[in-house]
């Protein structure tokens, strides 16, 4: 079982506060393809243009950053807020950041002819590796959400040398049945389309109370995207085959990913037994399913502190993250927790549900260690670290599956 502590870091300037993504001057040069601006980039591939907006430069041989939005958005929509919050600048520090648009979905974007036939979901993951060797990359680090969670674990199955690790937010692996393939089609008769969008991205919950939020990106979603072109993009992700994964051992020949994963939804996510499954289907040894109380349809938007913080939890267990002092959170509440929780009920901050430790060498098992702080391991630049999903503490004690409440 994991024990899984707090990262203590020292408060310093936000990153990009008070400053719109396309005001910030990028250092990433190209090699091919057209600069819009110092870190715009339209980026030629076999299945036509990508938009891509870089932010910061490589350092030495890690992984860049690379997101992937889901539909109805782009990466300002989708990722903005998330790579906004402050803690955000330990991981940009560390990192050059490249935010993928899916094709004719960036602000400004023209429409596409009649009769444009738009990418597959296998020929968007497809297009990727041409923004990978554009700008010199060794292998990334993916962060999707939705519809950009698919596209990226299916890059990860394309390619999976490219692909240091994923997060994957909201990711449904299946295809559309007939019945959700008619109620998608019924919906859009009678339904706008950003209103039928926003069924994808929130709960019904967050639907019916007609939140602050939801009205901010019901106006956005209709203003800022290109309409024709988020049909098409739409149309393609609900026209999307199975992932095609499954747990290894579980059939002859699995096909699974391969890289450390984690797993995230809010608990009030439409998405949520989507990921539940995908958690499934995915290797417990290297993966991390991170359930968020309170939180809705878009967790980087509604809790990006929490989601960073598991992000850097996430970063250190594959060696990225300096060494730094560590503490376990409320460590004397952990056990109790396990055995008070009952199904159905809300936690006080966020809900970590795992199979499998996670994939840490720097992480101290539960078993292991009741002390109140420890140092974690330092990482390398010159190398690229491989992830550790197994500690001395752990052999033997078999796989638990629990739900652990740890404040952040």
């Amino acid at each position: 079982m994991a024990g899984l502590q707090e990262l203590r870091f020292p408060e310093e300037k936000p990153l990009l506060r008070g400053q719109d993504a396309a005001e910030l001057p990028g250092t990433c040069s190209p090699v091919g393809g057209t600069r819009r601006t110092k870190d715009e980039h339209d980026i030629e591939t076999p299945y036509g243009l990508l938009h891509v907006v870089i932010r910061g430069s490589p350092k030495g041989n890690r992984p860049a950053i690379l997101t992937y939005h889901d539909v109805g958005l782009n990466h300002k929509l989708c990722f903005n807020t998330f790579f906004n919050f402050e803690d955000m600048q330990e991981i940009t520090k560390h990192f050059v950041v490249c935010h993928v648009d899916a094709p004719g979905q960036q602000v400004g974007a023209s429409q596409f002819p009649q009769g444009y036939q738009f990418p597959s979901m296998e020929q968007l993951a497809a297009m990727l590796p041409s923004v990978v060797q554009h700008f010199g990359f060794k292998y990334v680090i993916g962060i999707g959400v939705g519809a950009g969670a698919y596209v990226l674990a299916k890059f990860a199955l394309i390619f999976p040398d490219l692909v240091e690790g994923l997060v994957l937010m909201n990711i449904d692996p299946n295809g559309k049945g007939w019945i959700d393939w008619a109620a998608t089609k019924l919906s859009g008769l009678t339904s706008t389309l950003p209103d039928t969008v926003l069924t994808h991205l929130f709960s019904q919950e967050e639907l019916v109370s007609n939140t602050e939020l939801v009205q901010s990106y019901r106006q956005q979603i209709g203003n800022v995207v290109n309409q024709a072109n988020l049909q098409l993009f739409w149309n393609m992700y609900n026209s999307r085959r199975d992932l095609d994964i499954n747990r290894p051992g579980t059939v002859p020949n699995a096909k699974t990913l391969r890289c450390p994963v984690m797993l995230v939804v809010g608990d009030n996510a439409p998405a949520e037994d989507g990921v539940v499954e995908c958690n499934s289907k995915l290797d417990p040894t290297t993966t991390t399913f991170l359930k968020m109380a309170d939180s809705g349809g878009l967790p980087q938007v509604t809790q990006p502190g929490k989601l960073t913080e598991a992000f850097k939890y996430f970063l250190q267990g594959m060696g990225y993250i300096e060494s730094r002092k560590v503490e376990l959170a409320h460590l004397s509440l952990l056990s109790g927790v396990l055995s008070k929780s009952k199904e159905g009920q809300k936690l006080d901050l966020w809900q970590f549900v795992a199979t499998t430790p996670l994939p840490s060498a720097s992480m101290t098992r539960l078993a292991r260690s009741r002390t109140a702080s420890l140092t974690s391991a330092s990482s390398v630049d010159g190398s690229r670290p491989q992830a550790c999903t197994h500690s001395e503490s752990s052999e033997g004690l078999g796989q638990v599956n629990h739900t652990m409440e740890v404040s952040c």
